[in-house]
């Protein structure tokens, strides 16, 4: 009787170890599966920041007499991204503003992994006259 209390204690000792090498195992795994799901996000944010300097100044260049400078300096007053290159291109009655933003990947592990990206957005507006 004494035996089978003893294999059953150690059975459950054997199993308790087992799970705490497998946590082990797995958990490094999940921590830069976490921080890879963090860069995604940081660089997503930095994107939408991106997409909202470029509508921001593609506005400011469609009514402005300077369409160059009032995109970049829109485009400057939305964000606090830097360094922003905006570069306005005037076509026929329509103004084409691109804006583009090294964005640096410097989470811990993945960031060097992946490298940093060049984000960059491009919109259209038609030219208003100036006020």
């Amino acid at each position: 009787m004494t035996r089978r209390g003893c294999g059953a204690r150690g059975r459950l000792r054997a199993e308790h170890g087992q799970a705490a090498v497998e946590l082990a195992l797995a958990l490094p795994l999940v921590v830069v599966l976490l921080l890879g799901l963090l860069q995604v996000a940081l660089v997503g944010r930095d994107q939408l920041a991106v997409e909202l300097a470029a509508r921001e100044a593609a506005r400011a260049a469609a009514v402005s007499a300077e369409p160059a400078t009032a995109a970049r300096l829109a485009a400057e007053r939305v964000t606090p991204l830097r360094p922003l290159q905006v570069a306005v291109t005037v076509r026929g009655d329509a103004v084409t503003v691109r804006v583009r933003h090294p964005s640096a990947t410097d989470v811990a592990l993945v960031g060097r992994l992946i490298g940093d990206v060049e984000l960059e957005a491009s919109v259209t507006m038609a030219l208003e006259p100036p006020p």
